[in-house]
């Protein structure tokens, strides 16, 4: 579960990074100029394509916080002493006598 959790995680990391890199601080939207010449022409405004990507970013700025609360949930639970499956159990140190053994009568 943590396995499939971190990976939506990441793909939603490149996703949020994407869509901020595709946005123009000037509300164009998609970089693409407005409704003269070739690009997008009339398929968005400029208003409709920033309102498309704002939304588009609020929703997976959520999904990513989620995601970070899930992972961090996870991180949590685990016990501080797992067990690597190549390396075995982990030893054991043996608890030191409470009482020294009697010395030796020859």
């Amino acid at each position: 579960m943590e396995l499939v959790l971190t990976v939506i995680h990441l793909l939603i990391a490149i996703a949020l990074v994407g869509v901020v890199l595709v946005q123009r601080s000037e509300g164009g939207g998609l970089g693409m100029g407005g409704s003269s010449g070739g690009g997008m022409g009339g398929f968005m405004s400029a208003r409709g394509t920033a309102n498309l990507l704002t939304r588009t970013t609020a929703i997976l700025a959520g999904a990513f916080m989620l995601t970070s609360i899930g992972l961090a949930f996870f991180a949590g639970t685990h016990s501080s002493r797992t067990v690597d499956p190549l390396e075995g159990p982990i030893p054991t140190i043996p608890a030191a006598p409470a009482v020294p053994a009697p010395p030796v009568a020859r």
